[in-house]
């Protein structure tokens, strides 16, 4: 549809005609084309007049000179006198219609407030990207906008990527619905309510929690809640959590290590001070048997002695094992040379035990840089331990993995033995912890310290009743790490 033109003669040149004049020339009007073509003031000097010169459109000091004119169709009265509009509307053509200064003045304040109302709309585009950048890209914690009816009233991508549900599917829901999947609030054994704090005092609340995860693993969250205050009342709170588990693992990790570096400085001191008098003891024990008959009833007692001394040697040695922990010396081998050597040299214990011993080795495994007589070492006492816990007529699996898209290879111990109970996996690699009648708890933790020494890690897997596995990760160097 083409515009119609709306010739406009405009009435007092100050200050409120020069705003019309530029509203006029910078905005669009969709059905009308509107233009000023005459402007009338007493002063020449007016904002208006000035303008209009400027722009070569007719000026005059006499409003009366419109009346002569054939192509105005409106005429707009600024000047705020009553009597100049009904003067023109006395002398004005009825084809000509007239808008006093008051109806002028409305239209402007609808500009204004127009105009605001953009501008503000503009800031709001603007500041929700920057809040949707913050919230979803720049943030890559866990975060959840709540209300204080615990309903969700905004979600961020890692969250919704946690919980595996659309933006959609979470808004509305009760929040512990979505993070703990419970039916009412707070219910948690042993879990404070960081939101629920931060209601009641309308403080931040800072908790970690600590649950277990499908896997049986214990994951730790630390979640913080900031409440959220609008006109002066707490309408909500933002309830931000991570993860992290790796970080704790990571002091226990240190923790472990400097325990290990403290009983292996205490190891070595006591060792030396205990093996001296023990060979003496072993010595004149062997020394007086010879100068007995095998009858005498001294004897056995004698016997006593030095099988009990021989014992002690052996976990005195096993301390100075543990003490002497050296770094490792690493070359270039093949993991499955180590593991095959390995499966040779307890292949007989196994026999004797009467448990099949099966070797399952990974193709094609990279080459890794590690010192072949402390990862063989390792791998013998897992395998040891493994037969030791199986029963006559079980089984005990070697298996080295290929895991290069983790940067790592995997040897695996298995066995079908009596397995570990839960509250001692924890446990089994700290120096000595042991269940066996005659062990010194030095074993696993030696081996421990060894795989860690080589910037791996070992976990151990059980399930009591069905059997054990003991998984060595090393990771695939780029390099001799030793150089």
């Amino acid at each position: 549809m083409d515009k119609s033109s709306l010739n406009i003669a405009v009435v007092g040149g100050g200050s409120r005609c020069l705003f019309l004049m530029e509203l006029i020339d910078n905005q669009t009007f969709p059905l009308t084309n509107p233009i000023i073509v005459a402007v009338a003031d007493l002063k020449d000097d007016a904002p208006g007049i000035v303008r209009a010169k400027e722009a070569k459109i007719f000026v005059t000091s006499d409003y009366n000179d419109f009346f002569k004119r054939d192509d105005i169709d409106l005429i707009i009265e600024l000047t705020g006198s009553l009597n100049i509009y009904n003067d023109i509307l006395r002398k004005k053509k009825p084809s000509v219609r007239a808008i006093a200064h008051t109806t002028a003045v409305f239209f402007g304040e609808i500009y204004r407030i127009t105009q605001t109302q953009k501008e503000t709309n503009q800031k709001l585009r603007e500041t929700l990207a920057k809040y949707d950048v913050l919230f979803n890209e720049l943030i890559h914690e866990n975060v959840i906008v709540i209300n204080k009816d615990y309903k969700v009233m905004d979600i961020n991508a890692a969250m919704l990527k946690k919980i595996n549900l659309t933006r959609e599917e979470a808004i509305g829901r009760n929040c512990y619905e979505l993070i703990y999947h419970q039916e009412t609030p707070c219910c948690l054994e042993d879990l404070e309510c960081p939101f629920k704090t931060a209601l009641k005092t309308g403080k931040p609340s800072r908790v970690t929690h600590v649950y277990r995860g499908e896997d049986k693993k214990e994951i730790y969250l630390a979640v913080s809640c900031y409440p959220l205050v609008e006109r002066e009342e707490i309408a909500g709170a933002v309830n931000i959590s991570r993860d992290i588990t790796q970080e704790i693992n990571m002091q226990k990790v240190m923790m472990q290590q400097e325990k290990l570096v403290s009983i292996g400085r205490l190891s070595a001191g006591v060792a030396h001070e205990i093996n001296n008098p023990l060979t003496t003891i072993l010595t004149t024990a062997i020394l007086l048997q010879e100068d007995m008959a095998k009858d005498d009833p001294i004897y056995p007692e004698l016997e006593t002695i030095a099988k009990e001394t021989l014992r002690c040697r052996k976990i005195v040695k096993s301390l100075l094992d543990f003490a002497r922990q050296s770094p490792p010396s690493k070359n270039l081998h093949d993991i499955n040379d180590i593991v095959g050597e390995s499966f040779l040299l307890t292949k007989k214990q196994a026999a004797f035990n009467n448990v099949e011993l099966e070797l399952k080795l990974g193709e094609n495994l990279p080459y890794i840089y590690l010192d072949k007589d402390q990862i063989q070492q390792a791998v013998i006492n897992l395998t040891l331990n493994a037969i030791e816990a199986t029963h006559s007529g079980g089984k005990v699996i070697l298996e080295t993995r290929d895991k290069s898209a983790q940067e790592r290879i995997e040897v695996s111990v298995w066995d079908s033995g009596i397995g570990i109970v839960s509250e001692n996996l924890s446990k089994i690699f700290d120096p000595f912890f042991t269940t066996k009648a005659n062990g010194t708890g030095l074993g696993l933790a030696i081996t421990h310290g060894t795989i860690e020494q080589h910037g791996g890690s070992i976990e151990a897997r059980s399930t009591v009743g069905k059997g054990t596995e003991f998984i060595v990760r090393l990771p695939i160097s780029q390099g001799d790490e030793s150089a």
